[in-house]
């Protein structure tokens, strides 16, 4: 089987998996705690840290946060420390040392870059414990459409380097040719699909495309700081589980402040 159609079926299998298991609040729970472990895994592997403690604290988080209600107070400050290591990941996406990571910085990016953005990936479709499976679903899609389109874009007409340094394929043309194409999905989803304000997942859409792109990066250079090519294996012709979420876990903790902004303000 050739590269090309073992990557294609991958991707179905893993596409169908995903939208099956978000349309109930239970197995879409079950997914993302299950994906949130082999991310916690691979990330280890990336950092070279000893999996127990990673696996036990990600185990632990996830079913106290993700499964039981908390309060909105609480929630507010997983947002403020993830978005606090966001900041610390952009710093580290442009900084020119290539050393590894002291044993406390590799904690607060597991807590911070993988842990808390699957947490607060789960809060996003619940809002005031009311399981909307449209939000994830429409989401995703968003991001596969950003990601597709930036990648053939970016194929045809694409010249001007985007971070050439860490990821040399990415362009300018690609990245704004995602962009656009996310946009426009996110006005046909919130017109015919999700029946919400366009302008709100026209936001949505911005925030995706812009930091999932960011997120693409940070995991790229953590990628080379480990000189490998994927996170993992666990997904023929796609790498690692890791490499599928890199984007969403990155924009998450900002589609989720945007919701914040909104309930806030309505």
């Amino acid at each position: 089987m050739n590269e090309t159609l073992t990557r294609t079926l991958s991707g179905l299998v893993y596409i169908a998996i995903l939208i099956s298991a978000s349309l109930q609040l239970n197995s879409f729970l079950f997914l993302f705690g299950a994906f949130l472990l082999v991310m916690v895994a691979e990330f280890c592997d990336l950092v070279n840290l000893k999996k127990i403690l990673p696996l036990t604290i990600a185990a632990a988080g996830y079913v106290l946060f993700s499964y039981f209600s908390v309060s909105k107070s609480s929630e507010l400050l997983l947002l403020i420390a993830t978005l606090f290591v966001s900041v610390k990941a952009v710093l580290f996406l442009f900084n020119h040392n290539k050393q590894s990571l002291d044993h406390t910085s590799k904690y607060v990016y597991l807590i911070g870059y993988v842990i808390l953005p699957v947490i607060l990936i789960t809060k996003i479709p619940n809002a005031d414990n009311i399981f909307n499976p449209k939000v994830i679903i429409s989401i995703f899609v968003l991001i596969w459409t950003n990601d597709t389109f930036a990648f053939i874009v970016g194929k045809t007409i694409g010249k001007t380097k985007l971070f050439e340094r860490i990821s040399p394929k990415k362009t300018i043309e690609g990245f704004l040719g995602g962009l656009l194409f996310a946009v426009i999905f996110s006005v046909l989803i919130a017109k015919y699909y999700i029946m919400h304000p366009i302008y709100q997942w026209v936001i949505i859409a911005l925030i995706l495309s812009l930091f999932g792109t960011v997120g693409d990066l940070v995991e790229s250079k953590f990628k080379r700081m480990a000189e490998v090519k994927d996170s993992g294996k666990i997904m023929p012709g796609h790498g690692g589980m890791l490499d599928r979420l890199d984007s969403i876990i990155f924009a998450a903790p900002f589609v989720f402040l945007f919701y914040q902004i909104l309930y806030y303000v309505s």
